[in-house]
């Protein structure tokens, strides 16, 4: 069966090209609903599994973003989360998820998610939270998000060009000893500069450093 349906127009080449991955029928069919609420001409590509996600980003693209729930085939957990951000790093992966756990937040932002978007939430912040992953931002649960991105902006002049590559590491899911070998340093060294690193950014873990570093673009 093709699960692949066309939004809006279709007609357009340059309307905006959204994958819904998720194994049941109804989720598809709201989160359809929502995205063509927020997006005038989108285009909708609807799989079932993540084998077939992958089919469509490689057969049907460009690809503009992607929602994955977390517990349809193939998915295996965050495996297929970071199976998917390896091969196709450049594309917005957001989850799509029945759970708003904290620990489950945090471990998908950690493995490169662009959002995470509880399936209880109302299609209207669905549709809302979409365009602003798409806008480039960072979309999390309420309970999740970070304090306002312009002071988070300002502590993040304090830190140095080392700490910068430090945390642009950090972002991308490398360990202290990776991050260690890459800068030709000690390790000792590279939890010095994870601690100045959180500290002056204001946070506690290395999680929310990797979404404030998200949140206000940083490059090292």
């Amino acid at each position: 069966m093709d699960r692949q349906q066309a939004g809006g127009t279709g007609g357009e080449a340059a309307a905006t090209t959204i994958v819904v991955a998720d194994d049941h029928p109804l989720v598809r069919d709201a989160l359809r609903h929502a995205l063509r609420q927020a997006i005038p001409g989108v285009r909708v590509l609807e799989a079932a599994s993540l084998p077939e996600a992958q089919a469509l980003i490689r057969d049907r693209g460009p690809v503009d973003l992607a929602l994955l729930d977390l517990n349809m085939p193939g998915m295996d957990g965050f495996t297929g989360l970071a199976a998917l951000r390896a091969a196709e790093p450049a594309l917005p992966v957001a989850i799509v998820s029945a759970t708003s756990d904290a620990a489950v937040v945090r471990r998908a932002i950690e493995l490169g998610a662009a959002g995470f978007l509880p399936k209880s939430a109302p299609l209207e912040q669905i549709g809302d939270a979409i365009q602003q992953i798409l806008d480039g931002e960072v979309w999390l649960p309420a309970a999740e998000a970070p304090a306002d991105n312009s002071e988070l902006a300002a502590r993040a002049r304090e830190l140095t060009p080392q700490q910068l590559k430090v945390l642009a590491m950090i972002s991308q899911g490398l360990a202290n000893k990776q991050i260690a070998y890459a800068l030709q340093v000690s390790e000792p060294t590279v939890k010095a500069h994870v601690t100045a690193i959180l500290r002056k950014l204001g946070v506690s873990s290395r999680t929310q450093a990797v979404i404030a570093a998200r949140l206000i673009d940083l490059q090292p």
